[in-house]
């Protein structure tokens, strides 16, 4: 009998999560897999919803909790925790002595994790390797690729980049984003229910506003947010919002948001479970900030976008996404024309919503030996 293939997944954030959720509970069913989560980050934080509650509600096996440094998020912060989480990985990578680390994306855990796998030998498996964004996430995103042994990408444009980057071709599997598994099955509400539910006016527009700040615009991000804030009342927009991520700047957003909330100008969470944050971005009239979900996840919905600023630059486009600066002109003219357009067809570059399928056909039979014996570049 073929032995079965310890996965183990680092997630430190609500965000990536939700996105992989479907697909780790796909990968469990898989009899030639078996999955274990190390959590680290927002989500042991009380401050973000300590949602490390939403992962043993799943069911999923926890390997291991690593904490870092709470505080006010700087830069300097961000670099500190990745050294603290990768000297809480080591020994939890040591003990559960997994067959392949899988992480998804940029953030500083997943850099960790990289590093400390591919010093206790351990094939990595990236996940949406090879995008642009155009701020520090590129660099940490392309650093990841480069200790990744397998690379689960999202779209052929993304394969290509690797290619070019030297990684070998037949290491590059096109799976599409996760985040689009089972999207059509999560909104049980309408948009009806959902309002009501929620005590706003069914006859006003109603906009879901995720704006995190960017690291090299951080002292700037909190007049930023409320410049966006602004223009979204100007046009009797009712804002469904939620608190950023912990990186340098979030304080500034958050102290915003929360100022607006008190004064009853929006309704402000800290965390909406993964089923209602979708229903809220498939029932909005627009949803506005610079999230990952609104370039990737809302044209399944053909949610108008309004993407503002760098965060999000370079990345590939779907039809539904309006892109704009930090400026209330700009804002209030995105935020007209996407009102107006009501909603774009329904179609992802991002995939066909059976990443996880893939994903686990790629980690159950990939040449594990091969890939553990050491990694060059392909020229």
């Amino acid at each position: 009998m073929t032995p079965v293939r310890h996965i183990l997944y680092v997630t430190g954030t609500r965000a990536d999560f939700g996105l992989m959720q479907s697909t780790l509970k796909r990968l469990e069913a898989d009899p030639r897999l078996s999955v274990s989560v190390l959590v680290t980050g927002m989500h042991l934080d009380p401050a973000y919803g300590l949602t490390v509650g939403e992962i043993e509600k799943a069911g999923l096996t926890i390997a291991a909790r690593v904490g870092i440094e709470a505080g006010t998020p700087t830069g300097a912060l961000m670099g500190a925790n990745v050294g603290r989480m990768l000297t809480g990985f080591v020994p939890v990578l040591q003990a559960e002595a997994p067959d392949v680390v899988l992480l998804l994306g940029d953030r500083g855990e997943m850099l960790a994790g990289a590093i400390a796998a591919i010093h206790l030998n351990i094939p990595v498996a990236h996940i949406h390797g090879g995008e642009r964004s155009g701020t520090v996430d590129e660099p940490v995103r392309h650093a990841i690729s480069k200790l990744s042994s397998l690379h689960l990408v999202a779209t052929q444009d993304s394969r290509k980049r690797l290619i070019s980057m030297g990684e070998a071709e037949a290491d590059i599997h096109v799976v599409g984003a996760p985040g689009l598994d089972g999207l059509d099955k999560l909104p049980c509400r309408n948009r009806q229910a959902l309002v009501a539910d929620y005590g706003l006016d069914p006859e006003r527009a109603l906009g879901l506003l995720v704006y995190h700040p960017v690291l090299q615009e951080a002292s700037a991000a909190g007049a930023h947010v409320a410049s966006i804030v602004d223009a979204l009342l100007a046009a009797d927009v009712q804002v469904v919002a939620l608190k950023p991520n912990s990186d340098a700047g979030s304080a500034g957003v958050r102290d915003r948001l929360e100022t607006l909330a008190s004064a009853g100008k929006l309704q402000l969470f800290t965390h909406l479970p993964r089923p209602t944050f979708v229903e809220f971005m498939a029932a909005a009239d627009l949803m506005v900030g610079n999230s990952s979900s609104g370039i990737i996840e809302a044209a399944t919905f053909g949610t108008p976008v309004i993407n503002i600023g760098s965060r999000q630059n370079l990345r590939e486009r779907n039809a539904n996404i309006i892109d704009v600066g930090v400026d209330q002109e700009g804002i209030a003219a995105a935020i007209g024309a996407a009102l107006a357009q009501r909603r774009y067809p329904a179609n992802n570059v991002y995939g066909d919503g059976r990443a996880g399928e893939r994903i686990a056909e790629v980690l159950a039979t990939a040449d594990l030996a091969r890939l553990s014996a050491g990694k060059t570049n392909a020229y």
